[in-house]
């Protein structure tokens, strides 16, 4: 419920709060347009009159805040209007159409994407998370100020999320925050939002971790009373004695980074010691160098603990240096070097680039290929859960620099494979990969690369993927790419047995498929291609009859005449003149096979007298016979008769690899033993196997008994056995 506020005592604090915020603007941009901004003021504060949030306050305060946010990373005019109108069209009466009018153009879109992406958060839980970041990565292809706008808008109602109530929704947003984005705002580089979505969200989720945490913390600093002002000072002179201009600041780790470098490390808390971080910024690229040699010749180094990142900097365009060193007291500490334009970079990240004056970014769109990279993954993933679980790998991942033949870099997740490697090189490289070498020698496809390497990948027209692959690869392009081509490897399969058994149905009609009616009623199937509803029929999710009825219903009774031949075909099959021998029983008895064991000729049988049906011919270990023990009249001596002309159908249960090109395999495989596929199901299907029940045409039981060795020792057959009830 919201709180009722005067309406004009809340004025008075919207107006200083937007004075505020209009010096910070003229801070940093001394010709900045006030008339528009006091515009956009007004509209919003007229648009969200009488409405206040859940802590009492106007609801405009949250708009200003966010600008506050954005001017403290010194955009530009237009994103900061955006910020006091980004709630305007979803909860007012203004439209696009009246922004554009008084705004123009540009500010509209900025507006409609983030009413997009606020939009989302009304969602389902259950779909909510995943969709959120599918359509905020949408949204960043267009203008990547709609997602500065939202995450400080994320920012602000974190620093505020104590007002809600309930504890349940402020898990939510919380979880929602760190796992989507926190990581958005750290590929960004923003680190000033990325710190406090990350404390404040991991404060929700887990209070008792955070007070261990910090108990330990305190412990620590206890410790070593006035330890970090200590080594500032010890810096700093180490520095400026050099005759290198430096400025030096200390602080304690966050709970919640700690808290991270413990799961990473699987660390214990007792084992929590390296809590302090310094950072040195110093005038040019060459002072960094220095500087990091003075440090190591001050203080121990930490081996496995330096990073240079200014020489290969991460994908987001952070440069600094990392170093790990024994400082006083035998601790630890994590020691940052860099410029002042690089620290400026890493707690701005992509608005550092940003021109206040034009709103356009002073680096080439290459600085932020990583965004496209995302992009690209939304064509190649069938769903949003898929989406998702393969960015957040990416983003979380630390990263590894490899070379091609050529030079080019190619950045990749930390535990990437050359397969990895190889789509990122390109889609067709990673489709007809076949081999690779490192660093000039022979490797697995699922070698693991290292920064330095250099990849040649091996390519052959022939080669496709495989679906093992997705065992081991590490970034989601390239998962993607595998799982893309599986599912049409596998359409392709089941298109071409489908369409087989629809035009077997339409030669024993006498009948021709014609493409245009099938065409034509793809719709009444629910599929877009031909492919797709000849694969339903090979799953058995869409019978034969079904489609020739819905294609040609003129042959209905050419059907109906065609089942009552098979029946007189079948009938011939069974009679016992012709296929058994019949102690006590009068010649010319209707028999039939029964459906549920499928005997064939060589198996043990027994008749079982039916009421309506005459005889039907089971197996002698079938269970259906429990039902006849009490009537022992019932049962019927029989024997097979030879007859090498008759088929019978004997059932077959396979569970394959789920690979491209198993079903073919195993099709040609039966047809190799002259055997006839009569039915097939799919009864059973995960991520690695399916499972087919098949019903095979055979003359008797050592043929069938053939064609399940051979089936068995095929590469992609997990298991084949008979099915017999």
């Amino acid at each position: 419920m919201k709180l009722a506020v005067s309406a004009v005592a809340a004025n008075e604090p919207l107006d200083d709060a937007f004075s505020d915020l209009l010096n910070r603007i003229r801070s940093y941009n001394p010709f900045v347009d006030l008339d528009r901004l006091k515009s956009a003021y007004e509209l919003g504060k007229k648009a969200h009159s009488g409405q206040f949030r859940a802590s009492g306050e106007p609801y405009f305060s949250h708009p200003i805040a966010v600008g506050h946010l954005l001017a403290d990373m010194h955009l530009d005019t237009d994103t900061i209007i955006t910020a006091l109108l980004h709630d305007t069209v979803e909860d007012c009466d203004v439209t696009l159409q009246d922004i554009s009018a008084q705004f123009g153009d540009e500010v509209s879109s900025l507006v409609d994407g983030v009413t997009k992406l606020s939009r989302i958060e009304n969602q389902s839980p259950d779909t909510r998370q995943a969709e959120n970041f599918r359509k905020l990565m949408v949204a960043l292809s267009q203008d990547i100020r709609v997602l500065l706008v939202k995450l400080a808008d994320r920012t602000h109602n974190m620093q505020t999320i104590n007002s809600i109530g309930r504890l349940e929704k402020k898990e939510r947003i919380a979880r929602e925050t760190i796992e989507i984005f926190a990581p958005l705002a750290e590929r960004l580089g923003i680190t000033q939002f990325q710190t406090e979505l990350e404390d404040t969200s991991f404060d929700i989720l887990y209070p008792e971790m955070r007070e261990s945490i910090q108990n330990r913390l305190e412990f620590l600093a206890a410790e070593s009373e006035n330890i970090i002002p200590r080594i500032c000072q010890e810096l700093q002179s180490l520095i400026s004695d050099a005759g290198i201009e430096c400025q030096v600041s200390g602080r304690r780790k966050s709970a919640y980074s700690i808290w991270r470098k413990m799961q990473h490390r699987q660390m214990s808390m007792d084992q929590l010691a390296d809590i302090m971080a310094f950072r040195i910024i110093v005038p040019t690229i060459s002072h960094c160098y220095s500087a990091l040699g003075m440090v190591h010749t001050h203080y121990p180094m930490v081996m496995g603990r330096m990073k240079d990142y200014i020489s290969t900097p991460k994908r987001n365009g952070y440069r600094s240096i990392h170093t790990g060193v024994i400082g006083p007291l035998n601790r630890r500490i994590e020691i940052q070097i860099r410029t002042a334009e690089m620290h400026d970079l890493a707690e701005r990240g992509v608005a550092a680039h940003w021109d206040y004056k034009t709103g356009r970014s002073e680096k080439s769109e290459g600085s932020f290929g990583w965004v496209q990279e995302l992009i690209s993954l939304i064509d190649m993933n069938s769903g949003a859960d898929e989406f998702l679980e393969n960015t957040k790998m990416d983003m979380y991942a630390d990263q590894v620099f490899c070379f091609t033949p050529r030079g080019d870099l190619i950045g990749l997740p930390a535990g990437a494979t050359a397969v990895d490697f190889a789509f990122a090189v390109h889609s067709k490289v990673g489709r007809h990969c076949c081999g690779v070498e490192i660093n000039g020698k022979i490797r697995q496809l699922a070698s693991e690369l290292n920064n330095g390497d250099q990849v040649l990948i091996k390519t052959d027209p022939d080669a496709k993927p495989k679906a093992e692959w997705e065992e081991f690869v590490a970034t989601g392009r390239a998962r993607s790419a595998i799982r893309r081509f599986v599912r049409e490897e596998h359409l392709a399969e089941f298109s071409r047995v489908g369409r087989a058994l629809l035009e077997k149905e339409y030669r024993f009609h006498q009948a021709a498929l014609k493409e245009t009616a099938l065409n034509a009623s793809l719709s009444s199937f629910k599929v877009s291609r031909t492919e797709e509803l000849f694969a339903l029929i090979a799953e058995g999710k869409i019978s034969v009859s079904e489609v020739m009825n819905r294609l040609n219903p003129e042959l209905e009774k050419t059907q109906k005449s065609g089942q009552n031949r098979r029946k007189e075909i079948k009938s011939k099959n069974k009679e016992g003149s012709d296929t058994f021998n019949i102690t006590g029983m009068n010649p010319g008895m209707a028999l039939h096979v029964a459906n549920c064991c499928h005997p064939v000729p060589g198996d043990k049988i027994i008749g079982i007298l039916t009421t309506g049906k005459g005889l039907t011919i089971h197996f002698r270990e079938c269970m259906t016979l429990n039902k006849y023990t009490d009537v022992p009249e019932l049962w019927v001596k029989v024997d097979w008769k030879r007859n090498d002309k008759k088929r019978f159908a004997g059932r077959i249960q396979v569970t394959l690899l789920n690979e491209a090109g198993a079903l073919a395999a195993l099709t040609t495989i039966i047809a190799q033993q002259a055997g006839n596929i009569s039915y097939m199901q799919i009864s059973k299907r995960t991520s690695d196997f399916f499972t087919l029940l098949l019903d095979v045409d055979v003359a008797n039981l050592s043929q069938l008994k053939s064609i399940i060795a051979v089936v068995r020792t095929n590469q992609y057959v997990e298991s084949v056995e008979r099915v017999m009830i």
